[in-house]
């Protein structure tokens, strides 16, 4: 998923969900001084769902722990 918003920022947002915000970063993708804060953008947005999956995952686990 890193590869896909180094080379596309907005597929790999609009992949995410984030459909205005895929628009916006396509829009300013198309200039060529803005795909590389368009790259750096959609990588950020990539990493931090990522990290907020693992968070949701091990409040889970803990919850399930808890409950036993």
């Amino acid at each position: 998923m890193i590869a896909i918003a180094v080379l596309l920022p907005w597929l790999a947002l609009m992949l995410r969900g984030r459909v205005f915000q895929g628009l916006l970063c396509l829009i300013l993708q198309i200039t060529l001084i803005g795909w590389l804060p368009a790259a750096i953008w959609a990588v950020m947005v990539v990493k931090n769902d990522n990290e907020e999956r693992r968070h949701r995952e091990v409040l889970a686990s803990m919850n399930n722990q808890r409950m036993r």
